[in-house]
């Protein structure tokens, strides 16, 4: 018996090496040899584009194929998300995107596809800060001050965005939402002619990334009223949060990467193992910090629920307030 025992043991272990040895399909189909493409639905340059671009060679590295970034730019991020909604759940296909993914969702209620139910959460790969600024010609100090003149002035005080719809845009219609104020939206195409009116001061206010207000706020050019997240960011440590000046407005946007729906869980956990890899090494901190994004991993279960929440703060802010695209 014991012999019996003893071989069947053997039998046992030479299997369950032979099974261990063979590649799952998710090892198959993420080094399949096949290029994988990033699909980055904005313009190069941008937060998104240089996730994709800082990830894309050490993803590459990592599984042991190819890896392409492509910029497909149009309709506000609706062309490049539609091209991965349709491409082949086979693990060669990823979008990078932001938070702006849900807001077109109601924004754009007639699309042939739901960017939410469409795709599958992967991974969070980083969260970015908007600062509320103002001309210095304002006098205003604290986002209070901005409030007090604009309820003695309903209209008179305007704001810039990129665009409507942008995360610029409804991050002042929260913020006027949670005031009750209001201010006269002034929507530029893109964010530099929008900055260019602000330090010109055109425009009273608007909120801007860290990365790209840092060096007017440094200069004196702009004057920083608070940060929209819920914790100060240590790039400017004095300047306080928007809810620590009495108004409840978080507009942390975040950032990450989804595959078409329908991809094996076993791919996207894959995925999901390599990017949080990624994420927690300092060469990669490095790069998103200099862009004003904090490195952030997260479960593609954890991601898919903070998708959720968004989606639903933004379609009630977008409905509410009946922002319509242009």
């Amino acid at each position: 018996m014991h012999t019996r025992r003893h071989a069947l043991g053997l039998i046992s272990a030479g299997l369950l090496t032979g099974l261990t040895a063979l590649p799952t399909f998710a090892q198959s189909v993420a080094s399949a040899g096949q290029p994988l493409k990033l699909i980055v639905p904005f313009t190069p340059g941008t937060g998104i584009d240089i996730i994709a671009r800082t990830l894309g060679p050490k993803l590459a590295q990592s599984l042991n194929r190819p890896v392409v970034v492509e910029n497909r730019v149009g309709a506000s991020g609706n062309l490049g998300t539609e091209a991965v909604v349709r491409a082949a759940p086979d693990g060669a296909t990823l979008l990078v995107s932001v938070s702006t993914l849900v807001m077109n969702r109601s924004l754009y209620p007639a699309l042939p596809f739901d960017p939410v139910k469409d795709l599958a959460p992967i991974s969070l790969t980083s969260w970015g800060q908007l600062l509320l600024v103002t001309h210095p010609k304002t006098g205003y100090k604290t986002p209070n001050d901005l409030v007090a003149a604009a309820r003695k002035q309903p209209g008179r005080i305007n704001y810039a965005s990129p665009g409507v719809g942008t995360p610029h845009h409804l991050s002042m219609e929260l913020f006027k939402d949670t005031a009750k104020v209001f201010l006269t939206h002034i929507p530029y195409r893109g964010t530099g002619p929008a900055v260019t009116d602000l330090l010109g001061g055109q425009v009273d206010a608007m909120f801007l990334p860290i990365h790209v207000a840092l060096p007017h706020i440094r200069s004196g050019r702009v004057v920083a009223l608070g940060i929209g997240s819920d914790k100060r960011h240590a790039l400017l440590p004095e300047l306080p949060t928007l809810t620590e000046a009495g108004t409840q407005v978080n507009v942390d946007m975040w950032f990450g990467m989804f595959a078409p729906k329908g991809t094996p869980a076993e791919v996207v956990n894959l995925f999901n193992r390599e990017i949080n890899q990624l994420l927690a090494s300092e060469d990669v901190k490095k790069a998103f910090v200099v862009q004003g994004m904090d490195p952030s991993g997260s479960t593609p279960q954890a991601f898919g629920q903070l998708v959720e929440r968004d989606a639903e703060r933004w379609s009630r802010l977008i409905k509410e307030r009946n922002i319509q695209p242009e």
